[in-house]
């Protein structure tokens, strides 16, 4: 519900309800997530990036399109909740084209592309190089 552009206090409440939750459930500082709204056509996309506090860069958890904010949350809810059990663990390690550094990171993806649509999201695909990428064994 908006009122005079402003989001209710019910709603604010909400939402921050849930993205506790979310953080809660990922067991990560909340510091190290960003939750990212963009309003489409047809509703909102709601993309929710972690960061690494390690290399300082930020990689994309998962993103989803919803009627709402509150719808997108709700649903991203959902997906943290049973995403271990419906797709599969890759670890990449990568290393920014101007650093030597070579680092390791780890995704959940339905699949290899997905994965490293993960990794590039938001960012010049020339800007990383990728060393490896590998499916992990179920545990």
């Amino acid at each position: 519900m908006y009122i005079w552009g402003d989001m209710s206090t019910d709603f604010l409440q909400e939402e921050q309800k849930v993205k506790e939750q979310i953080t809660q459930h990922l067991s990560i500082d909340k510091t190290e997530l960003h939750f990212a709204f963009k309003n489409l056509k047809t509703g909102i996309e709601l993309a929710l990036f972690t960061e690494n506090k390690a290399h300082k860069q930020s990689f994309l958890f998962h993103k989803i399109s919803a009627a709402s904010r509150l719808d997108a949350l709700h649903k991203m809810l959902d997906y943290v909740q049973t995403y271990r059990d419906k797709e599969s663990s890759y670890t990449i390690q990568w290393t920014l084209k101007d650093n030597q550094n070579l680092h390791t990171s780890y995704f959940r993806a339905k699949s290899v592309l997905d994965a490293l649509e993960k990794l590039y999201s938001g960012r010049d695909k020339n800007s990383i190089v990728v060393f490896s990428v590998v499916l992990n064994p179920i545990a």
